[in-house]
Order: C-alpha cells, then sequence, then structure tokens
C-alpha cells in the first residue's frame, strides 16, 4: 500500500509561536553560518515557504528549485520537497552538497515508476520517443529522451508530435491523458497517478459549485478527466496561481494540494480560496488534498538537517549526466 512509503514519526508536531520564532532564528542563522540557501515547494508547510522566501530562497515547483538553487551563489542548498526534487537539484548542481530535512519524503509517482519495470515496458517500444514527467527518480530520468513538468508537458508533446513521433508517456496517466487529448499524440501511457490529485471527483466539485456559483474552478493535469472537465483554468501549480491573479472571480474551487493556498493569497490577496473535496461525503482519503509526504517538511528537521547534514543526496556519477541530458533538452526547449 502507498501509505506504508510514508512514517508518522516525521509528520510535523504542534508548535508554539515561541517555538516556532526561535526555530526560525536558528535555522536563520545556520543558513548564513554554513552558506546555505533553503528552496521549499509549493506543497510544503506555509511556515517552511515563509521561511524559505525570508531568509533568500525560494518557493515554486520542482524544476524551479533546482534551477534556482543551481544560479545561487550557496554551496549547500536545503530542499525541502520530496526526494526527486533533491535528487534534480543535485543532477543540476553536482559541485553544492544537497540536503533534505528527511529522505524518506517520497512521491507515489516515483513509487508506482520503478526503474527495472519502465525499462523493460521502454526496451519493448524501441520505435518511441520516451517521456517522463519530472516526478521521477534520477534513475527513470536517465532512461528517457525528455524530462518535462507540466507547465511544459503540452508544447513538449506537441512538437514531437508534429514530427510524427510516437511517445511513451510516465508516469502519471490523468497528465498523460489529458496531454494526449489536447495534442492528438500517438502514446503510450503509463499506470501511475498522485494519490492527492486522483482523489478529486466531479461530484464533489458540482456540488460545491452549487453552494459557490460564482466561483471558478482551478484544477491540475494530474486529476481524473471528469474533474478537468469541469475547470475553469487547467494547469501546473504556477499556472494555477497565475490564473487565481488574473481571472475576474472572487472565489476559487482548487483542485490541487491545499499547500498551493500560501502563494495564491499572496498573488491574490482578497480573494477567496476553497478546497476541493475529495472523495465526497463521508469518504475517508488517503491525504486529504495534502502530500502525506510533503507534509514531513517541518522546521524541526530543516533544523536537524542543517545541524547534523544526515540527509544528504547523492547521486551516481553517471547516472546524473545520462538524467542531466533530457533536462537538459528541456531546458534548452523552455528557454527557445
Amino acid at each position: 500500500m502507498i501509505q506504508e512509503h510514508f512514517a508518522q514519526e516525521h509528520l510535523p508536531t504542534d508548535l508554539s509561536a515561541a517555538q516556532i520564532a526561535d526555530l526560525e532564528e536558528q535555522i536563520t542563522q545556520e543558513l548564513k553560518d554554513r552558506d546555505a540557501c533553503l528552496v521549499a515547494h509549493y506543497y510544503t508547510d506555509p511556515l517552511v515557504q515563509a521561511l524559505a522566501e525570508k531568509t533568500g530562497g525560494c518557493v515554486s515547483d520542482s524544476l524551479e528549485m533546482a534551477r534556482f538553487g543551481a544560479n545561487h551563489s550557496a554551496s549547500t542548498l536545503v530542499v525541502a520537497g520530496v526526494r526527486f526534487m533533491g535528487e534534480t537539484a543535485k543532477i543540476l548542481s553536482p559541485e553544492k552538497r544537497i540536503l533534505m530535512p528527511t529522505l524518506e519524503a517520497t512521491c507515489s509517482l516515483d513509487i508506482g515508476c520503478p526503474v527495472e519495470e519502465f525499462s523493460a515496458f521502454c526496451d519493448a517500444h524501441p520505435d518511441h520517443e520516451v517521456v517522463v514527467y519530472a516526478n521521477t527518480s534520477a534513475a527513470v530520468k536517465a532512461r528517457a529522451d525528455w524530462v518535462v513538468t507540466s507547465s511544459i508537458a503540452l508544447q513538449v508533446v506537441e512538437h514531437l508530435a508534429d514530427q510524427d513521433k510516437k511517445i511513451i508517456w510516465a508516469p502519471d496517466k490523468h497528465l498523460g491523458g489529458y496531454v494526449q487529448k489536447e495534442t492528438g499524440a500517438d502514446m503510450l501511457i503509463w499506470d501511475g497517478a498522485c494519490i492527492v490529485h486522483e482523489e478529486f471527483k466531479a461530484k464533489g466539485l458540482l456540488d460545491l459549485k452549487q453552494v459557490y456559483p460564482d466561483a471558478a474552478i482551478l484544477v491540475h493535469p494530474e486529476s481524473p478527466e471528469s474533474v478537468v472537465a469541469l475547470a475553469d483554468a487547467v494547469g501546473s501549480t504556477s499556472q494555477l496561481i497565475k490564473a487565481a491573479q488574473t481571472l475576474p472571480n472572487s472565489t476559487f474551487i482548487v483542485a490541487t494540494d491545499r499547500g498551493i493556498f500560501y502563494k495564491m493569497q499572496q498573488a491574490a490577496p482578497g480573494k477567496q480560496f476553497i478546497e476541493a473535496p475529495t472523495g465526497g461525503s463521508g469518504a475517508t482519503c488517503r491525504s486529504c488534498a495534502h502530500c502525506p509526504w510533503m507534509a514531513m517538511n517541518g522546521l524541526e528537521n530543516i533544523l536537524s538537517a542543517l545541524r547534523e547534514g544526515k540527509d544528504e543526496v547523492h547521486v551516481d556519477e553517471q547516472l546524473r549526466i545520462d538524467a542531466l541530458r533530457p533536462l537538459q533538452r528541456m531546458l534548452s526547449f523552455q528557454a527557445g
């Protein structure tokens, strides 16, 4: 079961305001003393996001976290997110020390795409271009021709489809289905899903829309097709934040991890953001609109990571070089 892959002892504890202030002060000093920078994903705890911003780090999606870190002068990066994000940072910044609050924080998409099985799948279809989502291990990235984020997936696949390329897509089946429908590309899609986004249900959205008829629905394309079909805007985390700013609505129903509300409220102050339901009335969800592995990132283990350095990310050098190639291809495509 997916739940077996996260440990309860790593979930954050309740902290008093005084404890939070003390931890923030200690972390800020440790970052200075150790020439370190804190980068955090949109889905981490708002306290973590706020501290990253306050100390000169960044809050962003997984690729921008790695790119920001690569361009930063710090010799150490503390990556608050999940393990593949730390690996991506190491792939792009091999000379830097990459620390994580816990290496146990993983991702259902990563877990659901083991490299041995995926390589065999690719080997069975050698005439296909291999496109993998950023939410994969370094080993899976190394097997790919392209790495994409949700913000650029459509453009890359459309580019390949224009060249009549057949595509293997992994690991998220919902995002893959959305991209296939939008581009008309010839795609073989790996059977993986995000445990957060898969829980959103069309019926729950329609019921909530009855309560808030003027609300716009914002949906991440890792959600099921029936949920995507109801959206006023579909996009990556950064694209959904932009939609919250630019759409005229004052209320939004948001079908992605609720950690994004911190940046949405910054970007669109005065607007109301409502969590999309995750399974309907009486449902027992596994994530309840928040990634359990992202929840492992807290102030206490950020401080421990800086002081003890035990959760350091290492990537074999040949594997790093192989994984860098498809990442660079995407970055060059994006820059063009």
